[in-house]
Parts: structure tokens; sequence; C-alpha cells
């Protein structure tokens, strides 16, 4: 089901403009000599690439930093006059010029390399381990969210960890909220579903998977015993992030409870969904589910239609 993106609310532009006052000042970006130095921001910047590339050309860094040709132009010429940057001619074509650092342009920007990551430390050191890894967690979802293109990480499936249910529970209130609009008598009961599996689980029939990318969790589902129905399982609150759709994550939770319900011995795995969760059915009849029956309902604040489905295990 396809979703129209609504426009960035005015408190959300505020709050990025702050955050980005706040962490140039932060890091001193806005100082006239960047780490203490005679370089700009940008020239420290031309330099670190420079000496992280073999041959880049000025259009290649005029298009990877987002520069204007002219004015990089003008801030080559000046590291040039300074013998911190020199030209050769390409030997695959004699009208490109290829830029690498000089020795004392490397020196220098060892020097300057240096003087960033003691800066960076001496910024973590006041912050606990605990802070520091969710600062640095943060820092890598803003870069996921910005560069979805980068090469992404794998995850891995795993028993919950304590606070993880509690942080399931929330996720998916949130989430749902946010995609259908349902209020918080669904936040109610997924609180019960979840309190029901900790009280009263079995854990030869029952099982929780979370999935976890990055150390952070973007996905999970449950397996528990149906009420009523000997050798039935019931598989429960599948849900992923958004941020990690895309990577097969949700077919593997749905696999994980297909495989853990032959080896417990049920001969059916069943489960109780809307018709509006569209990707998740998709992944359902894609197991092999079959749609039993379905309901006209008014729950979560919505006219919805619950569908039952059920995979044989047989």
């Amino acid at each position: 089901m396809s979703h129209v993106v609504p426009p960035p609310a005015v408190k959300q532009v505020a709050a990025v403009r702050r955050f980005n006052r706040f962490y140039t000042r932060l890091v001193g970006a806005l100082d006239e000599g960047h780490l203490r130095s005679p370089f700009s921001l940008v020239e420290v910047r031309v330099l670190y690439e420079l000496a992280h590339r073999d041959g880049a050309t000025p259009g290649d860094l005029a298009r990877d930093l987002r520069l204007d040709s002219g004015y990089l132009s003008r801030l080559l010429r000046s590291l040039e006059e300074r013998a911190l940057v020199q030209r050769r001619t390409s030997p695959s074509d004699g009208r490109r010029s290829l830029l690498a650092l000089t020795d004392l342009g490397r020196e220098t920007f060892v020097g300057l390399d240096a003087h960033a990551s003691a800066d960076v430390a001496t910024l973590l050191a006041p912050l606990d381990a605990p802070r520091r890894r969710a600062l640095v967690h943060a820092m890598e979802r803003i870069e996921r969210t910005f560069a979805p293109e980068e090469p992404r990480t794998p995850y891995l499936l795993r028993a919950p960890h304590p606070g993880d249910l509690g942080w399931i529970v929330h996720r998916q209130a949130v989430l749902y909220h946010d995609e259908y609009g349902w209020d918080e008598r669904y936040e109610a009961l997924i609180a019960r579903i979840v309190a029901d599996f900790v009280e009263q689980l079995a854990p030869a029939g029952e099982r929780c998977w979370v999935a976890e990318r990055d150390d952070e969790i973007v996905g999970s589902v449950f397996v528990v015993r149906h009420p009523e129905r000997e050798g039935v399982a019931r598989l429960r609150l599948l849900y992923v992030e958004p941020a990690a759709r895309g990577l097969g994550i949700g077919r593997q939770l749905v696999r994980e409870c297909t495989r853990f319900a032959r080896r417990a011995g049920y001969h059916t795995l069943t489960l109780w969904t809307n018709s509006v969760l569209v990707s998740a059915r998709r992944i359902y009849e894609a197991e092999g589910y079959r749609l039993v029956s379905e309901a006209s309902h008014h729950s979560f604040g919505h006219d919805l239609v619950g569908q039952t489905w059920e995979l044989s295990l047989a």
C-alpha cells in the first residue's frame, strides 16, 4: 500500500535548523581557522579527500563535495601555491588533470587529522560509555536516513533482551498511528499480547524473535500457542521498521516462525491481520498462508476488514 509522504511540519524544519546551529558551533565549523590551523573547513575537507583517494579530478571533488567548480578552482590554486597539492596529466586522457597531495600536503594532513581526532576525543570524554554508544548510534541513524544508497549492513535475529518487549510495544503503537491513524486502543491490545506472552510463556512451544541491525531493533515477531485449538500456533505482532524495509527482514521473521512451529510439533500456524496491511499480507502469501475468513469490524478508531490466514505445516 503506497502512502503519500506529507511535507515536513514547521516545527520539524525548525528542529533541524536548531540542531545544525548547535552542531556547527559545537565542532567549530564556523571558526576562521579550522582545527586551530590556517586552513578553512572546506580546505581541510579537500585535503582529507585527496588523502583518501587515488587520482581524483577537480570534477570528482566538485561533484562529491557539492562545491561550485569556480570556487573549487580558486581553492585548489591556493593549495597548489602553498605546495600542498599537485596536478598531473591523466595517462588515459591528456585533457584531464589528476590531483594528489605533495609530501608537504600529506604531512600537513596527518597533523590536521590528529588534531581532529583529539578534539573529538575531548568532546566525548565527559560522557559515560552508554551515552557515547547512544550518541554514535544516533549519528549512524542520521547518516543512514540521508544516505540510503550506502551499503546495507547485515541484520541478525535473536531472543529479546530486557527492555526489548516494552520497546516493541512502543514502536508498533507509534508506527501504526503514523501510518494508519490507529489510536491508543491498538497500543492497549499489543501491550496485553506481550504481557500474556511473558506471563504464560511455554518455551518449548512459544518464541519471540527480535531483528537487530547496527545495535538497533528493526523488527520482531511472536509465535504463541492457540488458546483453544490443540496443535495450532499463532503468529503475532509482525513488524519491521520503515528504515529497514526491503531487506527481507519480514520474510525471514515469518520463515523462522514456520521452522520453529514445525519443530515444536504444531500442525497449523494461524494469524489475524487487517486488509490494509498489504505488505505483511504479501509476505504471508509468499510463505504459503491462505485466507480462510474475513469480517468487517470497527477497531482502533477505524472501519477495518479483519482477516484470518492459516498455514498447514503437514
